[in-house]
């Protein structure tokens, strides 16, 4: 059995760290703690920088150009990659127009790699998830005007 005390480090460390999900186990019993998902919107507007070494973090631009364009959305739940392998370049990027049907990241649900397309054309204005990291079904990824 987890103890109480033992359970709240956990949870701060859960709280205080860039992980969205933690299970533990004790050989008996297994605790599975997840942070609620609180939007992907990155709270205060950073500097966008369109060249990029690796793949790419959540970025936003200011507010006024939040409020303009349509989302691309998670359809399913799982990993968010924004490249096709971590030394290559993200599929899209802030400022970048695509065509609807252009792959614009993958998202690998049991296993499976599933590429996600642009539904409409359009200038990508936002990345909305970071690479690597857990996305939830209907997530916004994307924003494009």
């Amino acid at each position: 059995m987890i103890d109480i005390a033992t359970l709240k480090e956990y949870i701060k460390v859960l709280e205080d760290s860039s992980l969205q999900v933690m299970e533990l186990s004790d050989g008996t019993d297994t605790i599975h703690l997840e942070k609620p998902y609180a939007g992907a919107v990155v709270s205060q507007p950073v500097t966008v920088v369109p060249e990029s070494d690796g793949p790419t973090a959540a970025v936003s631009l200011p507010k006024d150009a939040e409020a303009a364009g349509k989302t691309i959305n998670a359809p399913i739940v799982g990993v968010f990659y924004a490249a096709p392998s971590p030394d290559s370049n993200p599929y899209v990027s802030v400022g970048q127009r695509v065509s609807k049907g252009d792959t614009v990241c993958i998202i690998e649900a049991m296993k499976c790699m599933n590429e996600i397309q642009a539904e409409a054309d359009g200038v990508i204005t936002a990345v909305l998830a970071t690479n690597g990291e857990l996305v939830e079904y209907d997530q916004p990824l994307f924003r494009v005007q």
